[in-house]
C-alpha cells in the first residue's frame, strides 16, 4: 500500500507526538490515524474519478476544525493572503461577514457601502445557493471563495429570510474599500459609526472625534457610537476603542483552555470626550469585537446601550501561520465582560430596547393652536444659534438613531435644570 509523502509525514509526526501521551490514549489515537490513512488510500484508489491530493487533505483538515465550532477553519495560502488584506481594510468581493450554520452560510452583517449592503442583504439571512447551485456541504472557506471573483462580474445568491419565501439577488462584485469610521453632527451631538474593527478602527475613531470637537467645542452635548451591523474584527482594536472612553477598570478578560493563558485588559487614564454622555447602538448584526465594546461600556455604566440583542459571539480566534501552508484559525479562548458575563450564544442585552421602525406622519387634521387664531399677536424671535451645527442630517427613517439623539438631548436638558436649581 503506497502512501503520499505528505500523508506519511503527517502520520509520522502524529506518532512522535503520541510518544508523550499516556499509553491508552496513544493506542486509541494511533488506531484512528491508521483508519484515516486507510480511508485516504481507498479514496485515492477506488473513487470513481481521479482525486486531487491537496484538496483531499485540506478538506480533511477543514472537516476536523469545523467540527469544533463555526469559527475554526483552515486557511490555505490564498485564503490566508486574502484575510491579511481584509484586516488592512481593502479587499475584493461582495462585502459581507458570514459564518456557517447547519451547512448553509449565515450572514452576520453586510458592510456599509458595499455591493451586498446596496443589494439589501440583511443580518441573519441564510445563503442557500450560489448561481443556482446548493452550497450544502461546502466548507465556509470554499463558499467564501466562490463568492469572490473578478471585479465587475456578477453572482446570484439565493436568500432564505425569516417570514418570506426564498428569493434571488444578483450582486456585482467590486473592490471593497472600508472606511472603518464615519462621523457627522446633529444638534450639537456627535455621531460615530464603526463598520468593522480592522487595523484602522482606533486611528479612525480618534481622527473623527477630533473633527467633531473642533467643530462643536464646548457646545458638544454627547456622542452616539453606532455599532449596528458591525461584525467585529481585531480584539486589539476593540480594546483600544473601549479604552478611548474609559478612565480606569477592566475592559475584557479572555480565558483559554481550563482557565489557562487567562488575560485581563485594563483601561488607561484618558477619555476622548471627557465624560460626556454616550449612547451605543447595537443590533443582531453586532458581533464579537462590537460586543466587547458594548459590554464593557455597559458594565462600567459609561454608556447607555440601545437597540436590540446583539449576535452572541463570545469567543476569540487565533491565527496560527503554518510555514508554506497558510494558517489555522483556531478558537483559543472565551472572552468575558468586566462583570464576568459571557456573551456566547447570549449577546449583549440593551439597556433600552428599541426595534427599528419607520415613522409615519398622521393624516389627521392638525389641532388648532394660538397661531391659528385670528389677530393673534406676533412676537419677535430672539433666539440665536449656529445653523451649521444644528442642521438635520440624520435619516428620518432611522428610528433607533433618532431615539438615541433624543435621549442625549434629554440628558442635557436634565443636567441644565439641575445646574440652575
Amino acid at each position: 500500500m503506497r502512501y503520499l509523502p505528505k500523508l506519511i509525514f503527517f502520520v509520522l509526526l502524529s506518532v512522535n507526538l503520541l510518544l508523550f501521551l499516556p499509553s491508552q490514549a496513544n493506542e486509541d489515537t494511533y488506531r484512528q490515524l491508521e483508519l484515516f490513512g486507510d480511508i485516504f488510500e481507498r479514496v485515492k484508489t477506488h473513487y470513481v474519478e481521479p482525486t486531487d491530493d491537496q484538496k483531499l487533505i485540506e478538506s480533511a483538515i477543514n472537516g476536523m476544525l469545523q467540527s469544533l465550532d463555526p469559527h475554526s477553519s483552515y486557511l490555505n495560502e490564498d485564503s490566508f493572503r486574502d484575510m491579511k488584506v481584509q484586516t488592512r481594510g481593502e479587499f475584493g468581493g461582495l462585502g459581507i461577514e458570514v459564518t456557517l450554520e447547519q451547512g448553509y452560510v449565515r450572514v452576520v452583517s453586510p458592510i456599509d457601502g458595499t455591493p451586498a449592503a446596496r443589494a439589501g442583504i440583511e443580518s441573519g439571512d441564510l445563503i442557500t445557493h450560489l448561481d443556482g447551485k446548493s452550497i450544502l456541504g461546502l466548507s465556509l472557506s470554499d463558499a467564501v471563495k466562490k463568492m469572490r471573483g473578478r471585479v465587475g462580474s456578477k453572482i446570484k445568491l439565493t436568500i432564505a429570510r425569516k417570514d418570506t419565501d426564498p428569493f434571488d439577488v444578483t450582486i456585482t462584485r467590486d473592490v471593497i474599500k472600508i472606511q472603518s469610521v464615519k462621523s457627522r453632527i446633529e444638534d450639537n451631538i456627535g455621531y460615530l459609526r464603526i463598520t468593522t474593527f480592522n487595523e484602522k478602527a482606533y486611528s479612525g475613531l480618534s481622527r473623527e472625534v477630533s473633527k467633531i470637537q473642533n467643530k462643536l467645542g464646548d457646545k458638544m452635548v454627547g456622542l452616539v457610537l453606532d455599532l449596528r451591523r458591525n461584525p467585529g474584527g481585531l480584539l486589539s482594536q476593540a480594546i483600544k476603542v473601549t479604552d478611548a472612553f474609559l478612565e480606569r477598570g477592566e475592559i475584557v478578560s479572555t480565558r483559554g483552555r481550563e482557565g489557562k493563558r487567562s488575560q485581563r485588559y485594563n483601561a488607561r487614564p484618558g477619555d476622548l470626550i471627557d465624560g460626556l454622555p454616550m449612547v451605543v447602538l447595537i443590533n443582531g448584526g453586532s458581533a464579537s469585537a462590537s460586543e466587547i465594546v458594548a459590554g464593557a461600556l455597559q458594565d462600567h455604566r459609561r454608556a447607555v446601550i440601545m437597540g436590540t440583542q446583539s449576535f452572541g459571539k463570545g469567543s476569540v480566534q487565533t491565527i496560527m501561520p503554518i510555514p508554506n501552508h497558510g494558517a489555522v484559525r483556531l478558537t483559543t479562548a472565551a472572552y468575558f465582560t468586566p462583570s464576568g458575563r459571557s456573551i456566547q450564544k447570549k449577546g449583549v442585552t440593551p439597556d433600552i430596547e428599541v426595534k427599528q421602525a419607520k415613522i409615519k406622519t398622521s393624516n389627521k387634521t392638525p389641532q388648532m393652536r394660538e397661531k391659528d387664531l385670528r389677530n393673534a399677536r406676533d412676537v419677535e424671535d430672539n433666539k440665536s444659534g449656529d445653523a451649521s451645527t444644528n442642521r438635520k442630517t440624520f435619516d428620518p427613517d432611522d428610528y433607533q438613531l433618532l431615539r438615541a439623539v433624543d435621549l442625549l438631548k434629554g440628558i442635557k436638558l436634565y443636567n441644565i435644570r439641575i445646574d440652575h436649581k
